[in-house]
């Protein structure tokens, strides 16, 4: 324990004198999870909306495709990146292994398949209820739909935060595609399995710390909207 105690104490002092290591892995990892994140939510909420609501041939079976991708494990998508843009793969000439774009679309891969499957099944539980409630009220095809979407946007936000997680904890993809790259392609995770390796217990601590820090703030944000959301939507119904 006083070990732990001990790398406690020196990482909160390796955060407060702002270490520009630390620094600049941190803004990194933020910005490779956050792109990912977007580009996912971009993407997955619309073809999760779409699956939900629409009569699509073969919607079972790329429902069921979505939801087994949902669990495909990191360094298998690490590795299919990595063959993707290797020197040898199709995307090779474009040079993208070993950057942070390639970390990109690790993370990207990762996070699709959760906001995409989540987001359908939220939209799948408010449809037909929804629906005919707005149809009664005398609102159109569109309008009902959109709110469908509206009323399930409380699962959409768990499927945004679960697919935060991920991509913020993934160690395996980004280490097999960027290469933990001092300075270029180090990120939070792959720098704690490095700094926990050479013995530097302190580091590894402080970054630890910071990724807590940073996943708690992030998702007490996304918490906020939601519930500036539910208060609006109460208020203009009183009204």
């Amino acid at each position: 324990m006083d070990v732990i105690w001990q790398g406690v104490k020196e990482g909160f002092f390796l955060i407060l004198s702002l270490d520009q290591e630390l620094v600049s892995i941190t803004v990194l990892s933020l910005q490779v999870s956050l792109t990912a994140l977007f580009i996912a939510a971009f993407l997955g909420i619309p073809v999760g909306a779409a699956l939900a609501l629409k009569k699509i041939p073969g919607k079972k079976m790329i429902l069921n495709i979505i939801y087994t991708f949902m669990g495909l494990p990191p360094v298998l998508a690490g590795l299919l990146v990595y063959l993707f843009l290797s020197s040898r793969g199709p995307l090779g000439e474009y040079q993208l292994l070993f950057t942070p774009t390639a970390m990109i679309i690790a993370q990207f891969l990762l996070a699709l398949p959760i906001v995409a499957g989540l987001s359908a099944r939220a939209v799948m539980t408010q449809r037909q209820e929804v629906y005919d409630t707005a149809v009664t009220l005398g609102a159109t095809r569109r309008q009902a739909v959109w709110a469908i979407i509206r009323e399930s946007r409380l699962g959409i936000i768990a499927a945004i935060t679960t697919a935060l997680g991920r991509v913020m904890a993934e160690v395996g993809a980004v280490m097999m595609v960027g290469g933990n790259i001092k300075g270029k392609t180090r990120v939070m995770t792959t720098s704690i399995v490095l700094e926990t390796r050479m013995g530097n217990d302190s580091t590894a601590i402080a970054i630890g710390i910071i990724l807590l820090s940073i996943s708690f703030l992030i998702t007490f944000f996304i918490i906020a909207l939601e519930k500036r959301s539910f208060k609006d939507d109460s208020s203009i119904h009183i009204v």
